[in-house]
């Protein structure tokens, strides 16, 4: 979720010391895999139980037919960590992959609130790579929410080609909250995705800042920006897909809670307006009585993703 209410000055304090490693953005450090907790292990630290309910997290736990590992990767020379969803036993065959970029600021380790999600992808077909930006679950650095932070997703092109089983030729792109604006940057960025999707997404960062006051405070965001105060539009600017919707290059699905209070539905709406006026390829969905995560629609929000998606991926994947 986007949730930048809850951040403390000693979340930001509490940096991971780097140690420097030369090498190239996307090279791999080290692989392992993951070990889910129990049900109730993981509610007591995280947020899974708004994700999933208990018969839906371990139907996805216990499918021997998928690994769930963990990738520690180079982003400017920092160790940085990414979640891999994929087949146990591959095949000789390269497949699509969506690039998932998830919510919220920084987190520790949430592979419990994404493993049901992951596991409903990857049944139609999809390897699932997520970045979790640095200084978040171990990574190194300091997450800026959509600045220095976007070249650990642009990284994860080279990595997805170091990862010798993801067919690059079909990657798609799928963003919660603050990734759905790591998403439309990325596309910004010429990120090379056949497809994206997105929900709950702020695409006027000044505007839901101005619109909820008591909410998104200037102590708060001086706590994620350390130059907010000198830099406040050019913050703003950089991280508002509104501001760049011609490059609105790739297919778009965009997705909203129309009972939303986190970012207000009307974010959404107002892209959309623009890139019809730009005649860009998007849909438009507001789910009229949901959430910001879309808590009463996340098996139809997915096979709306997955059949986006396929409807343009590059033909002989499967």
């Amino acid at each position: 979720m986007f949730c930048l209410c809850i951040i403390s000055l000693s979340t930001l304090a509490n940096i991971t010391n780097q140690n420097v490693i030369a090498g190239d953005n996307g090279d791999i450090v080290e692989i392992r895999n993951y070990k889910f907790p129990l049900y109730n292990e993981a509610i007591e630290k995280t947020d899974v139980e708004k994700y999933s309910a208990e018969h839906e997290y371990e139907t996805a736990v216990k499918d021997d037919n998928f690994d769930f590992q963990k990738i520690t990767y180079l982003s400017d020379n920092l160790k940085v960590i990414a979640y891999l969803y994929k087949p146990k036993k591959l095949t000789d065959q390269k497949y699509p992959a969506i690039i998932f970029n998830r919510g919220s600021f920084v987190r520790g380790d949430i592979a419990p609130e994404l493993i049901s999600m992951f596991h409903r992808l990857a049944s139609k077909g999809f390897v699932v790579l997520a970045p979790m930006y640095r200084q978040s679950d171990g990574g190194e650095g300091r997450d800026f929410l959509g600045g220095e932070d976007m070249n650990d997703l642009m990284s994860t092109l080279p990595l997805s080609k170091n990862l010798k089983f993801i067919n690059t030729e079909n990657l798609f792109m799928y963003g919660e909250s603050r990734g759905g604006m790591m998403t439309y940057q990325a596309i910004r960025n010429g990120f090379p995705i056949k497809a994206a999707a997105v929900y709950g997404a702020f695409t006027d960062l000044g505007a839901m800042f101005k619109s909820q006051p008591d909410k998104y405070t200037p102590q708060l965001a001086n706590v994620i920006w350390n130059d907010y105060d000198t830099k406040k539009e050019e913050i703003y600017r950089t991280r508002s897909a509104i501001n760049w919707a011609e490059k609105f290059d790739v297919p778009v699905l965009i997705m909203h809670g129309g009972e939303d209070s986190e970012v207000r539905p009307k974010q959404s709406l107002k892209l959309a307006e623009k890139l019809s006026e730009m005649n860009k390829v998007y849909e438009l969905v507001i789910f009229s009585e949901d959430n910001h995560i879309l808590s009463a629609n996340k098996f139809s929000k997915d096979e709306k993703v997955t059949c986006w998606f396929k409807k343009y991926m590059k033909k002989a994947s499967f």
